[in-house]
């Protein structure tokens, strides 16, 4: 099974994905862990990376996809694998459909966790004031509101891109955890 998981910052995709992963026995593949992880190997790949990110800029599409490739060809995602983080925009989603073509493979499907900004931003908030002080240097309304527009404008058409492609399931990523673990599961199983 090869999904992706696709909402906001701070609409719980890492923790559905962990859940996902372990009911299901697959990998879930974080955009950054494998760069840094094919930086850390040395691979061809990583080492272009590293030089890149040494200079502050972003990685490219064409390698971040050579990445997730060398990566998911890997016997640990035999089973499969869930892409958190990637694809970030309509052009990575592209250069994904055309590397698991050329492999005669295709997405089973995305999973969106459709959210409310208004609410995602009181919760931060409220953890915020909970946590004073203690709270990642990200985790504030302010970063929050900068990184829901970068969604918003990047990779939201995603939604789109991936409903045209009749394999976009939305789940409401409202609910308590469990339950939209639930809904996730029922999705699945469809």
């Amino acid at each position: 099974m090869k999904l992706i998981f696709l909402g906001p910052p701070g609409a719980g995709k890492g923790t559905q994905a962990q859940r996902i992963q372990e009911s299901h026995g697959l990998v879930q593949l974080s955009t950054g862990d494998m760069l840094r992880a094919a930086v850390a190997a040395g691979t061809e790949v990583g080492k272009k990376a590293e030089a890149i990110m040494a200079r502050g800029d972003l990685v490219p599409d064409e390698v971040v996809v050579r990445i997730i490739s060398e990566r998911t060809e890997q016997a640990d995602c035999k089973n499969g694998y869930i892409l958190d983080g990637f694809p970030r925009n309509v052009a990575q989603a592209e250069a994904l459909d055309e590397m698991l073509a050329g492999r005669g493979e295709a997405l089973d499907a995305v999973i969106e966790l459709k959210v409310d900004d208004k609410i995602l931003l009181s919760r931060i908030e409220t953890r915020a004031a909970e946590t004073a002080g203690g709270a990642r240097a990200d985790d504030n309304a302010e970063a929050l509101k900068k990184r829901l527009g970068v969604y918003h404008e990047q990779t939201a058409p995603l939604i789109d891109y991936y409903g045209k492609k009749g394999i976009l399931r939305s789940v409401d990523g409202m609910k308590s955890i469990d339950d939209v673990t639930a809904e996730i599961e029922a999705v699945l199983k469809l």
